[in-house]
């Protein structure tokens, strides 16, 4: 009897185990799929947001989980936007630089070739001489890329200021730029239903799916924190809420258009399929691949029950070492429902990695210290929210 009692217990440990392991190994085949090459930082060029979606999509589709629309699982909207798929290449002093590395060209740059004299025209920055169009040079001590909606009549290089020795003399540019107008992109929306027989009460948990894209025809930018992150952690939930059922009916979003303004989730706000005030909470994950120090909460001074509520469950649970509370912030996709009066969090870890909107956000450096305490976190306070 005791040897059959403990065949079962080794049994179950056994089950339990690989099932840690294997939601371990899907979130790291989500952020590694994400942040692969083909996907080209999942931006503008190469098709690389149109490859993440159909991915999501994809994972969507074998979780079983039903598309928010008759028409399938896309909300469709078009920005314009400023890309550099082409030349990408900066000499300073006769020095090649290397994209991404040493020099980003700041997002709304247009495109420029040719080789000028330089005047400095302070400490950090310079500008060159008999250019047709303005061209600056400035210094940084870190490198932070973006994605612009508009096209400038300018050029301007940024230079990590520790890879440049001495003042600058010269700059030889072959940059090119391609500006789009009317991109197509797609919010990716699912749900599950609840268990309470009023279904109109609405659970959202989102994420955002784009990232910067490519900066020249080799450098991309990975974006594993900056969201591949995220998506993972929606996906999880998916798959959790398919086979645990939630109370109320629980809408999943995976939002385009984030780093180029919240677009995505502006579109959604402003043409939101369900009504706005049946939404009971939503929740916005970014940034989610750290946690050593535990969690930032915006929003959690706006909604204060509720913050307090996700406070005790982690002490009670000792999940994460800080929850920390932070105000209303314009800083990711959950703001323009929040500025439509839907009570939402935004959720993001701290501590770990420093790096951002850079070419070293990658998976090989994601600690993920604390995802799975995130993920019970959430669980926990969804259930008794």
């Amino acid at each position: 009897m005791k040897m059959n009692k403990l065949k079962i217990i080794c049994i179950l440990l056994a089950g339990a185990l690989g099932l840690q392991a294997q939601d371990s190994l899907y979130t790291h085949k989500i952020i590694n799929t994400l942040c692969a090459k083909q996907f080209a930082g999942r931006g503008y060029v190469k098709n690389g947001l149109d490859l993440a979606a159909k991915f999501i999509v994809e994972e969507l589709k074998k979780n079983k989980v039903n598309p928010l629309f008759s028409t399938g699982f896309y909300q469709w909207f078009d920005f314009n936007v400023n890309t550099f798929p082409g030349k990408m290449d900066v000499k300073i002093n006769g020095k090649a630089l290397r994209p991404g590395i040493d020099f980003i060209v700041s997002e709304e740059s247009t495109g420029l070739k040719g080789k000028f004299n330089v005047d400095k025209k302070d400490s950090i920055t310079y500008l060159a001489q008999n250019s047709s169009i303005p061209l600056s040079i400035t210094q940084k001590r870190k490198l932070t890329f973006s994605v612009s909606t508009q096209a400038a009549a300018y050029c301007n290089i940024e230079v990590l200021k520790q890879n440049i020795s001495g003042d600058i003399k010269t700059i030889e540019v072959n940059i090119e730029n391609k500006y789009l107008t009317k991109y197509i992109c797609k919010n990716i929306c699912a749900y599950v239903n609840g268990t309470t027989i009023n279904n109109d009460t609405v659970i959202m948990l989102t994420a955002h799916y784009d990232h910067l894209g490519m900066m020249g025809r080799k450098t991309y930018f990975p974006g594993a924190n900056d969201n591949a992150s995220g998506v993972s952690m929606l996906l999880n939930l998916v798959k959790y809420y398919t086979k645990h059922p939630p109370r109320y009916k629980t809408i999943f979003v995976f939002f385009a258009g984030e780093e180029a303004g919240l677009i995505g989730s502006k579109y959604f706000a402003d043409n939101s399929p369900v009504e706005l005030n049946k939404i009971k909470f939503l929740v916005n994950l970014d940034l989610l691949g750290t946690g050593e120090e535990g969690i930032t909460v915006v929003n959690a001074t706006e909604f204060k029950p509720q913050f307090e509520l996700l406070k005790k469950i982690n002490a009670e649970k000792n999940y994460l070492p800080l929850v920390k509370p932070r105000g209303k912030a314009h800083n990711s996709d959950h703001y323009w429902f929040t500025e439509k009066g839907v009570p939402s969090f935004f959720i993001y870890t701290m501590g770990g990695i420093k790096a951002y909107h850079d070419v070293y956000d990658i998976p090989k450096t994601l600690p993920l210290t604390k995802y799975k305490a995130v993920f019970h976190l959430l669980t926990d306070f969804l259930e008794l929210n």
